[in-house]
């Protein structure tokens, strides 16, 4: 029996995903195989249909558990509650509770400066971020109550070092880890655990954000003192991993900074 089995989690933004070498290629799939190979039953979201069907097939067939997959897209035309709140609904319905949630999920237009930034792409970041959490965490929050569960939500270095070219992630991302600490103090008094991660691990947009934007990456993502980028299930997934244990409850309301396996509590 593995940490986790019996338990099921929310995982948004969970598409398979793999780098241009085969490993794993997104932080949402890296943490969905982490919890799996605990015995976690899941629930995966995101807006690509092939992906979540890819991640469900590689996922039960690997570790034997149970994935359900949702399509849903928080977005600045979507009746977004509804959305939110039917993804709920059918875990509850499935596995009959919820014990972590953790919000992964994100898009945004990066190497775009402030000056030159739309109203869209400015939304765009806002809503599948920031609203996104908020959302989960308000339809989430009963199940989670009834089982001294745990939000695991993501920041961002963008944010904390205000990185070039990524204002409108960086404003949701901030968004994001004010939020979590409100939760912290709200809701540590009902058995819930709420951290949030800034992880900087190697992934396929990271990777196409190279390609694509050279300069800005050269100037913003820098090589960690450890030697190496984050890997997206061996590290960032297996600290969710960590943070979904009782244990761990201490940590309540922190900030964890992960680059290439060196973690601090600023």
């Amino acid at each position: 029996m593995g940490f986790l089995t019996g338990k099921t989690a929310i995982i948004t933004g969970a598409g398979r995903a793999v780098l241009s070498d085969g490993r794993c290629g997104s932080i949402g799939y890296g943490i969905a195989t982490a919890y799996a190979k605990e015995g976690c039953n899941l629930v995966i979201t995101g807006r690509n249909v092939k992906k979540l069907e890819d991640a469900k097939a590689e996922l039960e067939e690997k570790y034997g558990i149970k994935v359900l997959i949702m399509q849903a897209d928080v977005n600045a035309g979507a009746d977004n509650e509804a959305v939110v709140n039917g993804v709920v609904a059918k875990t509850v319905e499935t596995f009959g509770g919820i014990d972590v949630l953790i919000n992964n999920a994100q898009a945004s237009a990066s190497g775009v400066s402030l000056a030159d930034h739309t109203t869209d792409q400015f939304n765009l970041a806002l809503y599948s971020g920031l609203y996104a959490a908020f959302y989960y965490m308000k339809a989430c929050y009963p199940y989670l109550k009834q089982s001294k569960g745990s939000v695991i939500n993501f920041a961002s270095g963008a944010g904390l070092f205000g990185n070039k070219g990524q204002c409108a992630y960086a404003a949701a991302k901030e968004g994001i880890r004010g939020l979590t600490r409100v939760a912290a103090t709200e809701w540590g008094p009902d058995g819930i655990n709420v951290n949030i991660v800034c992880p900087l691990a190697w992934t396929s947009q990271l990777e196409q954000f190279q390609k694509a934007y050279p300069d800005a990456f050269k100037a913003n993502v820098h090589m960690p003192p450890a030697g190496h980028y984050g890997d997206a299930e061996l590290e960032i997934g297996r600290v969710c991993v960590q943070l979904a244990s009782p244990d761990f409850k201490y940590m309540n309301g922190e900030t964890l900074t992960l680059e290439g396996g060196m973690g601090q509590r600023p």
